[in-house]
């Protein structure tokens, strides 16, 4: 991981998308400082278009489409996608699964939620869950004292035992049932929304996050990066991000940003 001020000029230039993990990455203690959002502001004067990638629920992907300075959000870890046109007034949202098998998995995840609860004390479901369309998420740390690391990979196992997907952000574990993951939804959102193949432009983003669960997209994206806060997970990332913030969260986020449209 090379220090972001060493982000070659030629391609900061080159940059026409940012796409961004929020929890620890925009945010910092759970609060988006105002620098971080304003550099959102900028970066959509500058006419870099932002896409936040998140394991935030649906519920929550409907109010930053229609309000933050975004052409869309990946929610629930690539459960599905929202873009609001500002022109038809309207929102559209795209969903990996129907509605019906969505409702079959949450079936399988409220049974699989009484065992997690009962195997692994201190854990709880996450507050944002009413709002959950696709996935399971186990809060060990937004609202709770953190769990241990092994009761954290407790969580994982549990999920995996049940054939779920489970992947650790900085604050919950999500489970699911599916194959997609972060990139793969993105992938369909720049296809449908931006008709354009991702592939080909990837040296034209960057990607910025901190915790396992953007780890699809650190070993996609080129120009990866991660905030001051991703060196707590550095040692299980199988892949690392490219470039590294001197600063943690929103606050590195906003170091990102200065330095791309400066």
């Amino acid at each position: 991981m090379k220090p972001i001020e060493n982000f070659p000029k030629n391609k900061r230039s080159s940059i026409t998308y940012l796409l961004t993990d929020i929890d620890d990455t925009i945010t910092y203690k759970g609060r988006i400082p105002a620098l971080a959002f304003k550099a959102l502001e900028d970066l959509d004067k500058a006419g870099i278009k932002v896409i936040p990638i998140t394991g935030r629920p649906a519920g929550w992907c409907d109010h930053i489409a229609r309000m933050w300075p975004v052409k869309g959000v990946v929610g629930e870890n690539g459960a599905l996608y929202f873009s609001y046109d500002v022109h038809a007034k309207k929102m559209i949202k795209r969903y990996f699964k129907s509605t019906q098998e969505r409702a079959e998995d949450k079936k399988k995840l409220a049974a699989i939620e009484q065992k997690i609860l009962k195997q692994v004390p201190g854990c709880v479901v996450s507050a944002d869950q009413p709002y959950r369309e696709a996935d399971l998420a186990i809060d060990f740390s937004e609202d709770v004292p953190a769990l241990s690391q092994p009761e954290i990979n407790k969580i994982v196992d549990l999920f995996e035992q049940e054939g779920a997907t489970a992947k650790i952000s900085s604050i919950h574990v999500n489970g699911w049932f599916g194959s997609y993951d972060k990139l793969s939804m993105t992938k369909i959102l720049f296809k449908e929304i931006f008709k354009t193949d991702l592939d080909l432009i990837k040296e034209n983003v960057v990607f910025a996050g901190d915790s396992p669960n953007d780890e699809p997209m650190f070993e996609y994206f080129p120009n990866s990066v991660g905030v001051a806060n991703v060196l707590a997970c550095k040692d299980t990332l199988e892949f690392k991000p490219a470039w590294i913030t001197k600063k943690e969260g929103g606050f590195g986020f906003a170091q990102l940003v200065k330095m791309l449209i400066s």
